[in-house]
């Protein structure tokens, strides 16, 4: 009776299970479709509408800093006349060994960057994954621009110059810079650095203010990433990812800081806007992130929040700097636009030499909490190492999964060995229990104590097959967190018929064998 019982709830939740299933490919597809197909498609590249930007952080303490002058952040509100020429608005075309990207002249914004050593998808090997992109139901771009007291002096409107339309990466060379130059009325010249790195997915960002003009100016640089709720790339069935902000928040009242992380769908009611010193933010989606990251020391306001048309903004605004007139000043921002590696991380630094580290903290303090096992980090991170080292001995992705679970049941053989001589005791047992129930029926604690003295007597504990049980479990859902977050196994082939390790088994052979 109790095993059937337990079969039907199991039915049960299964067929619960492929019902939301089904819901979901059916309702909540044409939600995204409808989505993708509304106005945030059909405006796919035209500037967003957003609620206006709250006011910048008073001056830094740098010197020349004037902390009486508040500074206004631009909306990215466009007028009617920037909108109808989006489409065909000149680009930029800059390719390095792992990216190409497409910048746009007028406002200087990364409105594509491919992924040339992570395929959109198994079938399209040659087709690089667009982590940012303006169309196809994707939104994503990332925007930056110098904001003022009441105007901006460069924003998502400005038209920039480039010395040339296509940028690449040279033979031999450490990077690559895109410079955009851009010279106001007012006689103030802004220009725009881009430098992408050898083998690197961090970008370094230079904003700079040449005021050839009379009066002072107070200078706020701002960056932020802008995206629908569309996703790129092939999206693991059965299983709940996220999407959404991932902040470095420092920790009220104290100089330690924490890892916060906000689903988009939860901005409507949990936007956030803090000022604070260091940090970063970001916005996650499975396998990859983007993520500012202003030069350590940096003063300004972090924010998320959702706009319009779908679309959510994750913004830094750095404090205000005056630039005098005939002065200049430089702001350096860096940039991650790449996949959440656990290991062999590249970048270029200010001098153009080539440095590696072993974890994207490497880049920048706490980069590495965007790999997030929860609380199960101090057993996913060994069980990972564990998994490279077998990795890199096999060459194979699929054998070091074996070899690391093998070496798991292994540590656990004698757990597991009196959980099973439990469970044998208990199967053995179970008529003289079932006895026992049956003769006190409706004397629950005349059964309680029978089954007491039997148990003594046996020497036989019911709950030893549960500590066993209890004790593995908490590795077992680490070792489905290390499967699930690692980049490493997207599309890995293992061999004969599964060639991608991230994706479900195509003809269910592997769980029936299981």
């Amino acid at each position: 009776m109790e095993n059937r019982r337990i079969i039907l709830i199991a039915l049960l939740a299964v067929t619960v299970f492929f019902l939301y299933q089904a819901w979901q490919d059916d309702y909540g597809k044409q939600a995204r479709q409808q989505a993708e197909t509304g106005p945030a498609a059909e405006g796919a590249g035209q500037g967003v509408e957003v609620p206006d930007s709250p006011m910048a952080p008073a001056a830094s303490g740098r010197a020349g800093s004037n902390p009486d002058v508040p500074t206004a952040v631009p909306s990215m509100r466009a007028n009617s006349a920037s909108v109808a020429t989006r489409a065909d608005e000149p680009m930029l075309e800059v390719e390095t060994d792992v990216l190409s990207a497409r910048i746009s002249l007028r406002g200087g914004e990364i409105r594509r960057l491919e992924l040339k050593d992570y395929p959109l998808s198994k079938d399209t090997p040659e087709t690089p994954l667009p982590l940012l992109s303006d169309g196809a139901g994707q939104y994503a771009i990332f925007q930056s621009g110098l904001a003022t007291a009441g105007d901006a002096l460069a924003s998502s409107e400005t038209v920039y110059t480039a010395a040339n339309s296509r940028y690449r990466l040279a033979e031999g060379a450490n990077q690559v810079e895109v410079v955009l130059e851009h010279e106001r009325e007012d006689g103030v010249v802004v220009s725009k650095t881009y430098r992408f790195g050898r083998g690197s997915y961090r970008v370094g960002l230079e904003h700079a203010v040449d005021n050839r003009g009379s009066a002072d100016l107070t200078v706020s640089p701002y960056a932020r990433f802008v995206r629908n709720e569309g996703l790129v790339g092939e999206v693991p069935k059965f299983v709940m990812l996220f999407l959404g902000v991932g902040f470095y928040e420092n920790k009220p009242g104290t100089d330690k800081y924490r890892f916060v992380k906000t689903s988009l769908d939860d901005l409507e009611d949990e936007a956030f806007e803090t000022r604070q010193v260091d940090g970063w933010i970001s916005i996650l989606q499975h396998y990859f992130v983007v993520a500012i990251l202003p030069r350590a020391g940096t003063e300004g306001v972090y924010s998320a929040r959702p706009g319009r048309d779908g679309r959510f903004v994750a913004q830094h605004v750095t404090a205000g700097v005056n630039v005098a007139a005939g002065a200049q000043e430089r702001f350096v921002t860096d940039l991650y636009l790449g996949p959440r590696l656990q290991d062999g991380v590249k970048w270029v630094d200010a001098e153009g030499r080539i440095q590696e580290g072993s974890s994207l903290d490497a880049i920048a303090d706490g980069l590495d909490y965007t790999i997030d096992y929860g609380i199960l980090t101090p057993i996913c991170e060994p069980l990972f190492w564990l998994l490279e080292k077998f990795h890199a001995f096999t060459g194979n992705w699929g054998v070091a999964i074996i070899l690391l679970t093998l070496v798991v049941k292994a540590l656990f053989y004698k757990l597991s060995e009196a959980q099973f001589r439990s469970m044998a005791k208990m199967k053995k047992f179970a008529p003289r229990i079932q006895d026992i129930k049956e003769r006190y029926e409706g004397d629950r604690e005349r059964m309680s104590k029978a089954m007491m003295d039997l148990y003594k007597k046996e020497g036989f504990n019911p709950l030893a097959g549960c500590w066993p049980l209890l004790v593995q479990f908490p590795v077992f859902i680490a070792l489905y967190w290390v499967l699930l977050e690692s980049v490493e196994l997207r599309q890995a082939d293992f061999m004969l018929w599964v060639n991608d390790l991230s994706a479900p088994d195509p003809y269910d052979v592997m769980p029936v064998l299981f």
